[in-house]
């Protein structure tokens, strides 16, 4: 089987490209209003010249990925969109460079004993990109529009299901949340439930302040325009032209203006990672993430390219809500039937690691230590060292589910994008599971189509994965919550979002620990989801870049970056 899976995978990276998965206008320099958005029609995959002209100061060129799905910073849930937010807005706290927590709108902030009341101390003087004064009062609305219902924020139940009275706020009284602007400069978060993690949240880009006068005035379009589009971090959106560039100039209101040192960012949104690579090598674009598969074994060794392991995994969404996927044995079948070694080994050419748990490593453990080594009593979930063994039982599984063989199975559906090594994952899919009588079909959608996709349920097997935004599990573990907004598989088991919340809400370490531990146990034993490999980051990034740096959850932080003459 392997010698066939080998040519056909080969052929397939050789045309694919990497995007990984998982605001704001302004003032500009002059104190007036950010441009309006371009009434270019250029679709060009390279950014026009005429926007640059118009910048005080360097302009550093880069490629993250096609047009992001939004950049709502309430309605973002993908690394590509959440790396232009991180940008164009500051959070009450941000993460510095070693991964620390540090100051960002709030100077300072203050916790009670018990560790249910947090108090954030904003700094004097905050404004907005278009001048006018920002105060806690924002925060109020920015984190009641995350609970909104008809706002939908994927992330809410995540990053405030802990606040006091979140139950009610979810469910349209905004008013109940435990969130209060004690004055201008004071806001005050009381939790129902010990977060030991809180800080971490509150410098996560959902929870960034959103200007309330632009987007009563706009609805939804305002998160679109550069003209209504507006921020308070670093930079603001002056243009976005989409399919080609995304242009951000720094902000003249932001606290720490002199820190910044780049007069603008310009964001090529190249999907083809080949036109991507081209302007790399032509000096056009300074960093790109999307770096064409085949060029990977040429550049080992290259010191202007980098692979980093960051915190996450790269696996399989089955649709448990529509059958024959709510079937668990179905499900295992599916899993043990995939060689993750050989996937992460040859199809992904050893960037990534093969998966054996769906928590990977990184991810901290609340009693101590890291989550992945104390796991399943210290033994992996899936053993990858004998496939054939994990092929028989695949064959047993499928028999036991009423599929012997595959008999009586429909042609099953695979959904993915079609870049870096997602389609050649598709394509070697469909000869694994035909080891044991499935026939898979692939259906590849573009990006901007496929997470809206995938979200609303509208597919049967998916490609999908997750970039960890803070070092807690449960910022991973309880993406498969019954209720969770992110839950793209509708996995739906009572033991496991038992598991869940007893983890909520202990105030004990070790049996926090031991119920996010039970949770994934749930999880491995029904298939909720199927874990494949887990991330690594590559990227090829110019020596003249200095001053920036990559985060271990997926992100590049160009906001305090310089350009070498």
């Amino acid at each position: 089987m392997k010698k066939r899976i080998i040519a056909l995978v080969l052929t397939a990276v050789m045309a694919a490209s990497l995007v990984a998965c998982g605001s704001t206008p302004a003032s500009s320099s002059d104190n007036t209003q950010a441009p309006a958005a371009s009434e270019s029609s250029n679709t060009d995959n390279e950014a026009t010249a005429e926007p640059l002209e118009n910048v005080d100061g360097k302009i550093l060129s880069v490629q993250v990925g096609p047009d992001p799905e939004t950049i709502d910073p309430a309605l973002n849930s993908a690394v590509d969109g959440g790396n232009m937010i991180l940008h164009n807005f500051e959070c009450l706290l941000t993460v510095a460079q070693d991964g620390s927590l540090a100051p960002g709108q709030a100077e300072t902030y203050d916790v009670t004993e018990d560790g249910l009341t947090w108090t954030f101390h904003l700094r004097d003087g905050l404004k907005w990109s278009d001048g006018s004064d920002l105060t806690a009062n924002d925060f109020v609305y920015s984190w009641r529009r995350v609970c909104d219902p008809n706002t939908a924020a994927p992330y809410a139940e995540t990053v405030l299901g802990m606040v006091e009275g979140f139950d009610e706020a979810i469910n349209g009284n905004l008013e109940a949340l435990g969130v209060t602007a004690l004055d201008d400069k004071t806001l005050e978060v009381k939790l129902a439930n010990v977060c030991p993690y809180f800080g971490s949240l509150a410098a996560f880009a959902t929870l960034s302040p959103v200007q309330s006068a632009t987007i009563e005035a706009n609805g939804d379009a305002w998160a679109i325009d550069p003209s209504t589009y507006v921020s308070n971090g670093p930079f603001y959106v002056s243009e976005w032209v989409p399919g080609s560039y995304i242009l951000m100039k720094k902000n003249p209101y932001y606290w720490n203006k002199d820190a910044i040192k780049l007069g603008g960012i310009m964001w090529n949104l190249i999907e083809d990672s080949n036109a991507a690579y081209s302007a790399y090598q032509t000096g056009d674009v300074l960093m790109i993430k999307d770096v064409p598969t085949e060029e990977i074994p040429s550049l080992v060794g290259n010191s202007e390219f980098s692979i980093e392991p960051i915190i996450g995994t790269y696996y399989v969404s089955v649709n448990t809500s529509k059958a024959p996927f709510d079937n668990s044995l179905l499900r295992q079948a599916l899993s043990l039937a995939i060689d993750r070694e050989y996937v992460a080994g040859t199809i992904m050419q050893g960037t990534y690691t093969a998966a054996t748990n769906f928590m990977g490593p990184g991810w901290s453990d609340p009693k101590g230590g890291d989550f992945l080594e104390n796991a399943n009593g210290g033994k992996p979930y899936i053993d990858n060292s004998d496939y054939d063994a994990n092929l028989a039982k695949a064959k047993e599984l499928l028999a036991e589910a009423g599929y012997p063989d595959g008999e009586g199975l429909p042609t099953l559906t695979y959904t993915t994008n079609d870049a870096g090594y997602h389609k050649a994952v598709a394509e070697y899919l469909q000869q694994a599971w035909a080891e044991i009588g499935i026939t898979l079909e692939v259906n590849v959608v573009e990006w901007a189509s496929f997470t809206p996709m995938r979200r609303s349920g509208d597919y049967e097997i998916a490609r999908n994965g997750w970039v960890g935004d803070y070092a807690d599990p449960s910022n991973m573990i309880e993406l498969l919550y019954s209720s969770n907004g992110n839950n793209d598989g509708k996995y739906n088991n009572p033991e496991f979002d038992a598991a869940i919340d007893v983890s909520r809400t202990t105030l004990d370490t070790t049996e926090r620990s031991a119920a996010l531990h039970q949770a994934e146990d749930i999880l491995m034993a029904d298939a909720g989801c199927i874990p494949v490999a887990y991330y690594s980051d590559f990227w090829l990034q110019s020596p003249k870049i200095t001053g920036s740096w990559h985060s271990a959850y997926g992100y590049w932080y160009f906001m305090f970056a310089d350009i070498a003459d």
